[in-house]
């Protein structure tokens, strides 16, 4: 009995070691990424730059996540998870870090770009270690506390740029970029492959085909790509635009600190309670959830008239638009066998944020061209796509996926 329970205490170390590697590396990379969200109307203003010019900032930020996702997961499948996440994190630090001698817009595109394929790659591994480390009836749950690390970097973002920013400039503040290349040292010292990666088919390792090897697969593969498309359109639709359509069209006005705060608190809680449905009640009950409720939130978006009620409003809208977020890597760890589950989690994901990072480009057009209520039926109506989409996916049923 005491050797059991000795056993069982290592086991549970080894695991905290992991969620800390993990969720370190998924927080300091949200917070990289959101580096550019604060600076950029600095970079706007410093190299003189179009709307254009600077839309193709985050775009070209997105086409380096899909390639560096694709690379970097079909590598984690074929030489390592451990490996691979130091590489990617490396990348994604100091290219961010670079921005610091960053003066023309040539060197910021080609920073965002490299710093991409980094950020790109780490998300899908970090999952597939999670998958790899937890039984899988805690894997929704363990996926919710590395996503919410996401939204603590955030955080760090806000309070970094309000610090940096005014005294130093955009420059100085992309220099903290750096930070993240500690966590490489950590999981090198600290984490070891699983059993199930050393024993999985060498011949199958990273093969891409394997997302599409069978009709039924390659449909699950798209429909859960058209969910990822849904899940990134519907976030950064509604924080880039949330703000400005209250300020504009409500003639309402609420800080960015105190609007990002309240809303980043929902969607912490709508993790947590996402993850315990997942875990307790099946992955289409979970999301049937969540979908709905955010396709009916979004209307909701309309009712404030002061401050206060804007943002309670924000705080339940990021509960359900966003708690869903983590819930991806686990269900498509449960999805996808050992031999292409990095490559399958960052493939999936990665098409969700190249694609659905067009959304913020969508509402703009809406907004000139035609009201509010247009805005919102265009985002309900993707969450209902979403919806029917994953009520298709035979094995998200709660008796497939309890014995996958």
């Amino acid at each position: 009995m005491k050797i059991a329970s000795s056993k069982s205490n290592q086991l549970d170390s080894y695991q905290a070691k992991v969620v800390a590697s993990t969720a370190s590396g998924f927080g300091l990379e949200n917070m990289d990424v959101m580096f550019l969200s604060f600076a950029l109307s600095s970079i706007i203003a410093d190299l003189h730059l179009s709307g254009t010019q600077a839309g193709l900032i985050s775009t070209i930020t997105n086409i380096g996540m899909l390639l560096g996702g694709i690379f970097f997961g079909i590598l984690a499948d074929k030489i390592g998870r451990v490996k691979t996440f130091s590489h990617t994190i490396f990348i994604f630090a100091f290219a961010t870090a670079a921005m610091y001698f960053a003066n023309n817009l040539t060197m910021v595109y080609l920073c965002r770009f490299i710093a991409g394929i980094g950020a790109g790659g780490e998300y899908g591994i970090g999952m597939t270690v999670l998958a790899e480390s937890f039984s899988k009836e805690k894997l929704g749950r363990v996926s919710s506390w590395v996503g919410m690390a996401g939204q603590v970097g955030a955080i760090f973002a806000a309070l970094l740029a309000a610090l940096i920013l005014p005294k130093f400039g955009w420059h100085a503040l992309f220099l903290f970029g750096i930070i993240p290349v500690v966590i490489t040292f950590f999981a090198r010292r600290h984490l070891r492959e699983s059993k199930t990666f050393t024993n999985s088919s060498k011949k199958t390792k990273g093969n891409i085909k394997q997302l599409f090897a069978t009709p039924k697969i390659a449909y699950q593969t798209l429909a859960l790509m058209v969910m990822a498309i849904v899940q990134i359109a519907g976030y950064f639709g509604l924080m880039n635009w949330l703000p400005t359509i209250m300020q504009k069209q409500l003639n309402l006005t609420v800080g960015s600190s105190t609007w990002m705060i309240a809303t980043i608190l929902g969607m912490c809680a709508g993790m947590l309670t996402f993850g315990w449905i997942l875990d307790n009640l099946g992955p289409r009950l979970a999301f049937g959830i969540f979908l709905t409720a955010s396709a009916i939130g979004v209307y909701v978006l309309t009712l404030p008239s002061n401050v206060w009620s804007l943002i309670v409003v924000g705080a339940i809208v990021g509960y359900f638009s966003n708690g869903m977020f983590a819930g991806y890597g686990a269900i498509v760890s449960r999805l996808y066998p050992t031999e292409v589950r990095a490559t399958a989690n960052n493939v999936i994901m990665n098409v969700g944020r190249c694609i659905g990072g067009f959304s913020s480009l969508a509402i703009g057009y809406l907004l000139d061209n035609y009201n509010i209520m247009t805005v919102m039926m265009f985002i309900s109506t993707l969450y209902i796509i979403s919806l029917l989409v994953m009520l298709t996916i035979s094995n998200l049923k709660a008796a497939n996926y309890k014995n996958i």
